[in-house]
């Protein structure tokens, strides 16, 4: 049996009626880019929304026929007989927005003016990207999601899911994410937001007037953030201090193999990523945090969470530590809310939760199996 879902294409959905921002902003119309997976089943009861995180997009599992190579970023989760199983499950990926895969984003034409949005594009939450998801929901007919999930960027979209709409979702599976990033995490954000900032290619986020792209801001922006996903047992096993010619250059050029890596990694997503949707992503996650409309209190928080909940951790993972997924998993056991918890032991760091790894996958195969036999009940 084929375990992958097979030929894909993106879909559009269109939305007339604006979106207040929390910043509040408005947007008075949107499009936001998604591709399905499944079959939904005749009381829609069947649905999961996958949520990407940071540089993700709606091109979750599958690839396109045109480019067999492009394969989804969540392929080793999603098809049939995997984890996530289509031939159970009706799997939704949405490319938020703000997005640069499709969806309204800073690259997109304001219809006001019509140029770029560029600047003028509003800084969007978490909270935002969830209130435009659920008109998504609305219009496929689904008035309530068997789960909700996501990694990193992504898990926080899951858990907002069950603060924003209680109602609407039955199961959260939360992965490798935080209830707020910590200081460390938000100092690395600002570094490589002032990479792009500063970059004289930037132009204020009006670049594309200018025709050209902050290369050099974004490089280093990628840079830093792919150092920060790896654990260190990875780089020095995969790298270690290997020179690329064998010997010292006594200079200032490329010599070791980790260098030439990370050249590599922000080479090509300065390739396809835009610098603007990179600000915005970086900021949700800085501004992400449920518990402070709670006096910080995130007990309070998630008082108003119904689903049930899975929190993954991986061992390795330093920028969404163990530490912060148990948090989550204190505040919902306060609330005698149903939470499972994994703490996975993993080499890789927070990208972890991308790679396939047996106890890892098998969490979440047996938890969605209880998912699906309420939907079959």
């Amino acid at each position: 049996m084929s375990t992958s879902v097979g030929i894909v294409s993106a879909q559009r959905a269109s939305f007339d009626t604006p979106l207040v921002c929390k910043s509040g902003a408005v947007l008075s119309r949107y499009e936001l880019v998604y591709e399905t997976y499944g079959t939904l089943n005749a009381d829609r009861s069947n649905a999961v929304l996958v949520c990407h995180a940071l540089s993700g997009n709606h091109h979750v599992a599958g690839y396109y026929a045109d480019n067999p190579k492009n394969v989804g970023w969540w392929d080793t989760m999603i098809g049939p007989g995997k984890p996530v199983d289509t031939n159970k499950f009706f799997v939704i990926g949405v490319n938020n927005l703000g997005g640069c895969h499709g969806s309204t984003g800073p690259a997109s034409i304001n219809p006001e003016t019509g140029k770029p949005y560029g600047s003028q594009f509003p800084v969007v939450t978490v909270e935002d990207w969830v209130a435009s998801q659920a008109r998504l929901a609305d219009q496929l007919g689904i008035r309530q999601f068997a789960a909700v999930m996501g990694g990193s960027l992504g898990g926080m979209q899951a858990m907002q899911w069950a603060l924003s709409f209680p109602d609407r979702v039955r199961h959260v599976l939360t992965i490798a994410a935080a209830p707020r990033l910590t200081a460390e995490n938000i100092a690395f954000n600002d570094v490589a937001r002032n990479a792009i900032l500063t970059d004289p290619d930037f132009h204020g986020g009006d670049f594309y007037e200018h025709g050209v792209v902050p290369v050099r801001g974004l490089r280093l922006a990628r840079m830093l953030g792919h150092i920060t996903y790896l654990s260190d047992d990875v780089m020095a096993d995969k790298f270690g201090r290997s020179l690329r010619s064998g010997k010292l250059g006594y200079g200032y050029g490329v010599e070791f193999e980790i260098e030439s890596y990370l050249r590599y990694q922000g080479d090509k997503f300065a390739g396809y990523f835009d610098a603007n949707t990179y600000l915005l992503m970086t900021k949700a996650l800085d501004y992400f945090d449920p518990a402070r409309d709670f006096d910080d209190d995130l007990d309070r928080a998630f008082a108003a969470a119904r689903a049930a909940f899975l929190v993954i951790s991986f061992s390795t993972d330093w920028r969404f530590s163990p530490e912060r997924s148990r948090a989550i998993v204190n505040a919902l056991l306060h609330n005698r809310r149903d939470v499972s918890y994994a703490e996975i032991t993993s080499a890789h760091g927070h990208d972890s939760f991308l790679l396939q790894h047996e106890h890892y996958h098998d969490v979440v195969r047996a938890y969605l199996e209880r998912a699906w036999n309420e939907v079959a009940a």
